[in-house]
């Protein structure tokens, strides 16, 4: 039999008639942290976030008894002893294509389990690297995200509505064979490649090359109810002032806006009209902007805008 975490072995006996009560108390008994998520969706329900999980039984009891219905979230990395790779799929992108191809290259073996979430994406398990920190990221041009220290991830029973039916986090396969730590690092770099120092960047000459999509794609996905749109225009307007298309931005927030809680449609609409604010013409007399409606016809003059201010970035 394959040597499974703790997790793991609680997960694999989870389906949609558990409790989400019981789920949890079986899952803090193997000595893994919980914390509760909005019901039906991703937002941690705790002052301190994934911060907040623990592995107390009476807390845990106490969360759920007052919100039966809350999603389990786990914090993962050396929290858990888990890592995730999220696979996500929409018009945009198909993160299946590039765990295939990950997988083809021998860098995505070794899992412990895989659960299917209800959007239809999915999550791959594999212990985490013990004494070694590997941190979240998100390949989003691959529709790929890594789910490690920093980070958190929705587990089975938990479950969304999706349309008007009710779809659970489920488990889909699990490997009897041998499972293994995985290469964070070596993901990355075969899923998003990153130019050397001595290579030209292949990126207009006119963009800042100091701005990091990836460290603001990260920073969109911890947004807040009340901050997420906001968080969204921001980082897109940072996007467009150094010169990325508009397309490619898109790309790189997609995953992120939606793992803070957006929905495609308002993503959508946020970061065209904040590609439209920053290159609309403004008017030589009046000093006036004048928006140019068309997503994919924006002006390259960039207007001068004074960012909001926002926790942790």
């Amino acid at each position: 039999m394959a040597d499974r975490g703790a997790l793991s072995s609680v997960l694999v006996h989870v389906d949609g008639s558990s409790a989400p009560v019981e789920a949890a108390r079986a899952i803090v008994e193997g000595d893994v942290p919980v914390f509760p998520c909005a019901a039906n969706g991703k937002k941690p329900l705790t002052a301190r976030g994934f911060h907040g999980a623990t592995t107390d039984v009476w807390q845990v009891e106490g969360w759920w008894a007052a919100m039966p219905q809350a999603n389990i979230g786990i914090p993962t990395g050396a929290a858990s002893g888990v890592v995730v790779v999220d696979v996500d799929r929409h018009p945009m992108v198909d993160g299946y294509e590039s765990f295939a191809r990950a997988e083809n290259a021998g860098l995505v073996s070794g899992w412990e389990l895989v659960t299917r979430s209800p959007s239809g994406g999915m999550h791959a398990y594999f212990p985490a690297t013990s004494g070694v920190e590997q941190r979240s990221w998100q390949a989003a041009r691959a529709g790929v995200d890594f789910r490690g220290d920093g980070g958190y991830i929705i587990v089975p029973p938990s479950s969304r509505v999706i349309g008007t039916d009710r779809m659970f986090y489920t488990v889909e396969a699990v490997n009897p064979g041998e499972t293994r730590t995985l290469d964070a690092d070596g993901l990355r770099d075969f899923l998003d490649p990153r130019p050397s120092p001595t290579s030209p960047a292949s990126m207009p000459e006119a963009v800042d090359r100091s701005v990091d999509a990836s460290r603001l794609a990260s920073w969109v996905a911890r947004r807040q109810e009340g901050e997420r749109n906001a968080g969204l225009f921001w980082a897109a307007c940072r996007l467009a002032e150094n010169g990325m298309p508009a397309s490619d931005a898109l790309e790189v927030l997609t995953s992120a806006a939606g793992h803070a809680g957006l929905h495609e449609q308002e993503i959508t609409s946020t970061v065209s009209s904040a590609y439209r604010t920053v290159h609309a013409p403004r008017s030589r007399t009046t000093g006036q902007t004048h928006v140019n409606r068309g997503f994919s016809h924006a002006q390259r003059q960039p207007a001068p805008s004074s960012p909001p201010v926002f926790r942790g970035l």
